[in-house]
């Protein structure tokens, strides 16, 4: 009796493992399918902590030691390079393959042990940056352009290993190693532009990784040596020729090409990534497709001054016209996303750097200004805040760039000018135009009142100075215009602005208009103590304040009048 409970146990398992193989002899598709899915799990979290399994199953050390390995034969290659028994060369060459060796060797290694991989491309880096270094250096054994080119083919070589199987720590190792390498040997040798070459075959093998979703996060380093090379070339170059006695002179040609070329590279990558790839732009594609553009304008402008900033100017030109076709042939518009906004912004960008370069004065207006007439009538008619808003941005610089908005300035508060410009007139018609165009209402938030008081601002200051300029030009017919004529005539018009203004932003349910005209009577109080009260003569200052007291009743009541109506 003291043995049943052990013999009813094993009766059961034994009952559970006959059950066990009847189930697996009338379903043996179910069983290997589970079979081969524990398997996979199991190969797949051994791949996943295969690095850790090698530095936690004894397996680091050899990797260590063949590494170490690797390092002793760099050293007898050189022990070799600095007897007499071999040509140098032939030593150089040797130690080159080696090199390249140890880079296959990390390759080759096991998918589940990245740490090897990553060992043995730093072996071979470790193995081939001084030995480039005192090949060129210190033996004179090869020339910069030939260590240039051993660079190259090292970077395309890590490229074409790592490839298939996107490995990662090779790619790392292997390009921040010929960058770094790069940018030293060209400082130390004074050749900048084999190396800045190099730079820019990195750049794009990088970029064409990317587009394969390979090595993303490798681009800002290999982008960022890159640009540090060529800005060194052009800071070095465009100085006086005394500065860099030590340096070979270069042609036009060779010093434009890398400003140039790393534009094009950054916008061919950017234009293919989101128009072809359909990919959203990220925030490095936008900075290093700025910063190459600077850096080739400021190539052309240093190097190619006979191109000069007419040349650019139509470049950019063309270059907006490109990214708004872009924005309304393929992103269809202002549509939800990056890729849209980051290219209208860029079009405005390019437009006014292109209007303020290659256009005269009133070129820059009239450009500008229809610019700033269409972004906001289709902002308008579309709903699309963001139009409006480059339609407001080109519109402040139409009035910076003509000259309205000092010559507004001028003629309130300043000294007067001789004449108004051509550039005036036609910004000042735009502003009215575009302010004009804004569709009012009683409910809009502070971001669409910014987008109708600055226009109405600017619009506003721009009649104002005209006709005060206008009836000192009438005032001139019969007598020269002194000081006090001239405050009172600007008090006189800013108390009509007032008042129309009040009037017409309660009528016209323009809220903004409302707030100009208490901007222009709290700007009329100033101006009778600072310029009415010292340039003044009596009778005038009396009638100045008589003008004030009737505009400081009025406007309100206006107001209150034009509500109820």
């Amino acid at each position: 009796m003291n043995d049943l409970p052990g013999t009813l146990d094993q009766l059961t398992a034994r009952l559970e493992a006959l059950e066990k193989r009847v189930y697996a002899l009338e379903n043996p598709a179910a069983v290997s399918t589970a079979d081969s899915a524990t398997e996979a799990a199991l190969s797949a979290t051994d791949e996943s902590a295969g690095g850790l399994s090698l530095a936690q199953g004894g397996g680091l050390f050899p990797v260590l030691g063949r590494a170490m390995l690797g390092i002793a034969g760099a050293y007898l290659l050189r022990a070799i390079a600095e007897s007499t028994s071999l040509p140098k060369r032939v030593v150089a060459a040797s130690a080159i393959v080696y090199a390249l060796l140890w880079l296959v060797g990390a390759a080759r290694a096991k998918a589940a042990t990245w740490v090897a991989s990553a060992i043995y491309a730093g072996t071979s880096a470790l193995i081939l940056a001084p030995m480039l270094w005192e090949l060129t250096l210190s033996f004179d054994v090869l020339p910069p352009v030939a260590t240039a080119a051993v660079l190259g083919a090292f970077a395309m070589a890590a490229s074409a290993l790592a490839w298939k199987r996107d490995l990662a720590p090779v790619l790392w190792v292997a390009h921040v190693t010929a960058a770094a390498a790069a940018l030293v040997l060209a400082r130390a040798t004074h050749q900048l532009l084999p190396f800045i070459a190099v730079l820019l075959l990195m750049v794009l093998l990088c970029e064409i990784s990317a587009d394969f979703n390979h090595a993303l996060n490798l681009r800002p380093f290999v982008a960022a040596a890159a640009d540090l090379g060529i800005w060194a070339m052009i800071f070095i170059y465009s100085g006086p020729q005394t500065a860099r006695v030590d340096y070979p002179a270069l042609g036009t040609a060779a010093l434009l090409a890398p400003g140039c070329l790393v534009f094009l590279i950054a916008a061919a990558s950017v234009v293919l990534r989101t128009t072809v790839l359909a990919q959203n732009i990220t925030v490095f594609e936008t900075l290093q497709a700025i910063v190459a553009f600077l850096l080739a304008a400021s190539s052309v402008l240093y190097f190619a001054p006979h191109f000069g900033s007419i040349g650019l100017g139509v470049l950019c030109l063309l270059l907006a016209a490109a990214c708004y076709a872009l924005v309304f042939a393929v992103f269809r518009g202002f549509s939800s996303g990056r890729n849209p906004q980051v290219y209208a912004a860029w079009g405005a960008g390019l437009l006014l750097t292109g209007s303020l370069w290659g256009l005269s004065p009133l070129g820059v207006a009239l450009s500008l200004g229809l610019a700033a007439i269409a972004a906001t009538l289709l902002g308008v008619r579309s709903g699309r805040l963001t139009l409006e808003v480059h339609g407001l941005l080109l519109l402040v610089s139409v009035a910076v760039a003509s000259g309205l908005l000092g010559y507004a300035l001028n003629v309130l508060a300043g000294t007067l000018p001789d004449g108004v410009a051509a550039a005036v007139f036609v910004a000042a018609a735009c502003t009215v135009v575009c302010y004009a165009s804004g569709k009012p209402d009683p409910m809009e938030t502070w971001k669409h009142g910014l987008l109708h008081l600055i226009p109405a601002a600017l619009a506003v200051c721009s009649l104002a100075a005209l006709l005060v300029q206008g009836l000192l030009a009438l005032l001139a017919l019969g007598i020269a215009p002194a000081l006090h004529h001239v405050a009172f005539i600007r008090t006189l018009v800013l108390c009509a602005v007032a008042l129309s203004t009040a009037s017409a932003g309660s009528r016209w349910h323009r809220q903004e208009l409302t707030r100009i005209a208490y901007a222009a009577l709290a700007l009329v109080a100033v101006k009778l103590v600072f310029e009415d009260l010292r340039h003044g003569r009596l009778e005038f200052i009396a009638a100045a304040f008589f003008l004030f007291a009737l505009t400081l009743i009025s406007v309100p009541r206006l107001a209150r009048t034009s509500r109820k109506a």
